[in-house]
């Protein structure tokens, strides 16, 4: 599940065990309105980074022992309560969703990567809690998924997120392939931008490969579930390819009829 863009992974889905969807419905919630903060409407970075902090202090609140003020945060205490979770992955999501108001480009992929670590595997760490199965090994795998997840959504939305004046390309690369950012403005994809794309949908396709061991692992239901992620990340990746990286024109979405495919895959997957 990765965070920043959430139309096209399942969330709380009825493949999930049903004592296991109102936790990942209330984490989700706290993420998503979290991350809309960062990203949505016209206010000025200073009142959205107010917005985050506010939610900083509530889980202050929650850490100290204290009653929150929000209902959300409550229903989260109570969540983080029954299932012992760690507040460390709140926090980092609410400094990569503050990282998206302050900074927008990046100058590496060590860069980006830094940026997933707190954007999108702190979800796949809190789903591993929920599990009980939050081993050295597994949580380097759902890393290893959810920030492959993250690297998708930022290869089939970069025009959108240009229109936010944030490049999530690392500036290095697209200078490696002959890529400027007025190139983008230009939504055009000649030159060497199939070239930078592909290499980005091979490193993406590597990493959430590494890490889809994880669903065997896991078991019944929960497993099937994360191989019906990593097979939607998959089916992702093949439009990125059919499209030759052209994103401007064809931006790549799950639709209506991909899921029965993507599901006959999962479970054919291990």
């Amino acid at each position: 599940m990765s965070v920043g863009h959430y139309e096209n992974f399942p969330v709380a889905s009825l493949l999930l065990p049903s004592q296991l969807r109102r936790p990942v419905s209330v984490i989700y919630r706290f993420a998503r309105s979290a991350d809309d903060f960062a990203d949505e409407g016209d206010l000025a970075a200073p009142a959205r980074l107010a917005l985050l902090e506010a939610y900083r202090t509530e889980l202050d609140q929650l850490k100290s022992g204290r009653a929150p003020t929000a209902p959300l945060f409550r229903q989260l205490g109570d969540v983080i309560a029954t299932h012992r979770l760690p507040f460390a992955p709140f926090y980092d999501l609410l400094d990569a969703f503050s990282q998206d108001v302050t900074k927008q480009r990046y100058a590496s992929f060590a860069e980006v990567m830094d940026y997933c670590r707190r954007s999108a595997d702190p979800v796949g760490r809190l789903m591993l809690c929920l599990y009980g199965r939050s081993d050295e090994r597994n949580v380097a795998s759902s890393d290893s998924v959810c920030s492959a997840l993250q690297l998708i959504n930022f290869w089939q939305d970069v025009e959108l997120d240009f229109l936010k004046n944030r490049i999530y390309l690392p500036q290095d690369e697209m200078a490696r392939f002959g890529i400027t950012e007025a190139q983008i403005a230009a939504r055009d994809a000649s030159g060497g931008w199939w070239s930078l794309m592909r290499f980005q949908i091979e490193r993406a396709r590597s990493m959430l490969l590494a890490g889809a061991p994880l669903a065997a692992r896991l078991p019944g239901r929960i497993g099937l579930e994360i191989r019906t992620v990593v097979q939607g990340g998959l089916r992702i990746l093949e439009k990125l390819e059919r499209a030759r990286g052209d994103v401007f024109r064809r931006r790549p979405a799950l639709k209506t009829l991909d899921w029965p495919l993507i599901f006959c895959r999962a479970l054919l997957a291990r």
